[in-house]
């Protein structure tokens, strides 16, 4: 059989799904959507909560996709053989329809006969159980499994391991299906004894490919097993069947059980190489050998460097589609700081000169055919990480002069370095090496001045997120119904006023203000701020009745005129929100939206409050940002 490439093994896991009655979900964005709780998409299953909560999706009970996600918390990570902080993620679900036995056998059907995965070197882990909380050990899926492996020749040996510390004190002692408890459950707040009522969960089992070339590290324990970090084994996947939900007398089983598969695309292409390295897949591999013909070196000897360039690179490309711009504030700044790491590795390779443009066309080769928003946004997407490159070096030679000035004292501080990475951009690394260059001493407890700077600015960082980012799924209290369905009124009230260039960019609702970003090339005047205001406050007194329906996508967006947000994508039908004045046939609002809303505008004025906006900026180049409160 060929080897598959990535690229081919994405269409033939959707084109397999499809055979099975799934329809194929377009490509969420990024930056999740009226999603309050994260800055971005980091699952496949993120953007399909609420239908695994309960709701109804309009394309049915099956579902299939390849999703692009970002973990931004792996960035320190990168530089081993598979951790990315972009990647892939293949996923089918079911919502309420088939269960363990359908997954199961479809998922190994598709690794080993379409991919042609060695099905000797396929190894599974299930739920160990929790007898304190009533909840048993998932038998079923393991029975499934043995019966796989015994089809095909293998010993289906059963290991209960209950923890990742027990299995690297115990190793995987010839087992092949491996029980475990906590990181075989599945909910939003992780462990089954850490769930509030209400919240649903279950059971997970997960598939693990064994790299027999890849010797253990005891620094990861002293014998390996499936879950071990040292790389001989690599997840593939997870199978996660939502059964159970939490009440106050404890465990009760879901109505409606779902599955929820989600699969790394770079692990299962780097599985069909039969190669750990998952920057020598078809989606990556060329942007390693575009970065030897610039540097003049070789991956071999250069390894770490190459790949966190490559990883960050593409992942800064699909942030620059998805409309983020690099700035110094949440999606913006984590965009920042990947284009600024490339650049600094760089350096390591003696690429001095400009080269970020040349590595975004080849990502752009690469992903064009398949993601039709690459090929459109082709140009602007250069544009923008070339124009940050160039104001990232020029920020490299103001820390390069204040490092001069730093040089006459004779040392160096951990309070210095932290002053030239958080007020001039210059990363730790940079200051060292310059350190050495110009023969400063390093202070013998710089690391630890600097790492405590660090951890102080963290915790104001997250105290600032927690701040910013409240509520639960999507968040669903009464204030954030309010906040989402005034940004409705103000998107309409903008256009109103300032006319049709007006476009929405993006939104961000707390419960204490919402935040709206929009397409506009001038500053808003004191007149046309108070127009608006104005506008919203009308339509809310009117009290217009809030209601939705589902329409075909082409006949709400076009036929109907209904408004979205640029960039995004939707699938056949779309769930579409009307604000219309009583006994009135023509909205005055009509915006395509997955909710969720007051049911009266009038809702917004409750206690005498008014919509005030309480500032307008700019957000990046021809992007307006609004943000309001009711009060």
């Amino acid at each position: 059989m060929k080897t598959m490439n990535a690229q081919q093994i994405r269409q033939a896991y959707l084109d397999f799904f499809v055979q099975k009655q799934h329809l194929v979900l377009p490509r969420a964005l990024l930056v999740p959507q009226d999603d309050p709780t994260t800055l971005f998409t980091g699952s496949g299953m993120q953007p399909l909560l609420p239908y695994l909560l309960g709701q109804e999706h309009p394309l049915g009970s099956r579902l299939v996709d390849s999703q692009t996600c970002i973990r931004a918390q792996d960035i320190e990570e990168v530089g081993d053989n598979r951790h990315t902080t972009f990647f892939e993620m293949l996923g089918n679900w079911s919502l309420g329809d088939y269960f363990k036995q359908e997954q199961i056998q479809w998922l190994w059907e598709f690794l080993t006969t379409i991919v042609g995965l060695d099905p000797q070197r396929i190894y599974v882990s299930c739920y160990l159980g929790n007898k304190s909380l009533n909840i048993p050990k998932d038998i079923q899926s393991a029975a499934i499994w043995a019966d796989i492996f015994k089809k095909s020749a293998i010993d289906p040996v059963e290991i209960d391991l209950d923890t990742p510390e027990l299995g690297g004190q115990l190793g995987d002692q010839h087992g092949r299906i491996f029980f475990y408890s906590d990181k075989n459950w599945w909910s939003r707040s992780g462990s089954a004894s850490n769930m509030p009522d209400g919240e649903p969960g279950g059971p997970d089992t997960e598939l693990f490919y064994l790299f027999p070339q890849v010797k253990h590290d005891i620094k990861y324990g002293k014998y390996c097993h499936v879950n071990c970090d040292c790389g001989r084994y690599i997840e593939l996947g997870n199978c996660v069947f939502m059964e159970y939900l939490k009440t106050a007398k404890g465990f009760s089983k879901l109505p409606k059980r779902n599955v929820d598969y989600g699969g790394g695309l770079e692990r299962i292409a780097a599985a069909a190489l039969d190669d750990p390295d998952v920057f020598k897949i078809s989606l990556m591999w060329p942007i390693v050998n575009i970065l030897e013909q610039i540097s003049g070196r070789r991956y071999a000897s250069q390894t770490n460097s190459m790949r966190v360039i490559t990883d960050h690179l593409r992942a800064a490309t699909f942030l620059a589609i998805d409309g983020v711009i690099p700035s110094n504030k949440e999606q913006g700044y984590v965009m920042r700081r990947l284009i600024r790491r490339a650049i600094r590795y760089a350096f390591d390779l003696g690429i001095e000169q400009n080269f970020i443009g040349e590595v975004v066309s080849i990502i752009a080769d690469i992903y064009h055919q398949d993601f039709p928003e690459v090929a459109k946004n082709r140009d602007k997407i250069i544009e923008i990480l070339v124009r940050e490159e160039k104001i990232f070096r020029q920020t490299l030679r103001k820390g390069l002069k204040q490092m001069d000035k730093l040089s006459s004292q004779g040392n160096l501080t951990g309070e210095a370095i932290f002053t030239l990475y958080d007020t001039y951009g210059f990363p730790v690394e940079l200051s060292s090496e310059e350190a050495f260059k110009r023969g400063l001493e390093l202070d013998s407890n710089w690391r630890e001045v600097f790492n405590s700077k660090m951890a102080n600015q963290r915790k104001l960082s997250q105290t600032a997120a927690k701040g910013t980012f409240k509520g639960g799924l999507g968040g669903h209290s009464d204030i954030h119904k309010k906040y989402h369905t005034a940004t409705h009124l103000l998107y309409k009230a903008l256009r109103d006023t300032l006319g049709d260039m007006v476009v929405q960019h993006g939104s961000n609702i707390t419960e204490e203000r919402l935040r709206f970003d929009f397409s506009y090339p001038h500053k808003l005047t004191n007149e046309q701020i108070k127009e608006v205001e104005d506008i919203v406050n009308k339509q809310i007194s009117r009290d217009l009745v809030v209601s939705w329906s589902e329409y075909p996508t082409e006949k709400a967006l076009k036929q109907m005129g209904a408004l979205g947000a640029f960039g995004d994508r939707y699938g056949d039908k779309v769930k579409v929100y009307s604000m219309t004045p009583k006994n009135a046939k023509k909205p005055y609002s009509l915006e395509v939206c997955g909710g969720p809303h007051v049911e009266h505008t009038n809702q917004l004025a409750e206690g005498n409050k008014r919509f005030h906006i309480i500032k307008e900026e700019s957000s990046s180049a021809g992007i307006r940002r609004i943000r309001a409160v009711l009060k």
